[in-house]
């Protein structure tokens, strides 16, 4: 959430004059499979991408484009992993490109509340989170309400 925490962030690369991509400002997309990763703590936590990844211009392994130094290339992707863009010229709105270079439609919604979700989402219509205090407190007012009914019934 650090680098782009409103999820409004992008970087165009620009192909001609007129015509370009826009690459969603996610860090941990192109590189997220588990075994890509490292412990912190024996706690396992996902690579990351510098921002040299987002710039075209450089040079195969012309800098360290990752934490863990797997990814040679700008905008490249490691198995599994993906990344958000949106040809600015098609009108095609935001796409997935894969790994395996395939592009899926990001009107596929992800998890509720995940970022490919909010990021297909107007703003507006963004449900705020809740912190992990207030939805461990909700679902025990909830699992409270329904002992309190399963009482009631064994009474009646």
């Amino acid at each position: 959430m650090l680098a782009d925490p409103n999820i409004n962030l992008s970087v165009l690369v620009q192909n001609a004059n007129t015509s370009g991509t826009l690459y969603a400002y996610e860090v941990c997309d192109a590189c997220e499979d588990d075994s890509f990763g490292y412990q912190i703590n024996n706690v396992l936590v996902s690579d990351f991408v510098y921002p040299a990844w987002f710039e075209n211009f450089r040079a195969q392994g012309s800098t360290q484009f990752d934490r863990m130094n797997k990814i040679q290339s700008p905008l490249e992707l490691l198995a599994n992993g993906y990344i958000g863009v949106f040809n600015i010229s098609d009108g095609s709105g935001w796409q997935q490109l894969t790994s395996q270079k395939n592009l899926t439609n990001l009107r596929h919604r992800g998890h509720v509340g995940s970022r490919r979700e909010r990021r297909a989402v107007s703003r507006n219509l963004w449900v705020p989170s809740l912190p992990q205090r207030k939805i461990v407190t909700n679902a025990q007012n909830y699992r409270q309400h329904l002992q309190t009914i399963q009482r009631r019934r064994e009474a009646a």
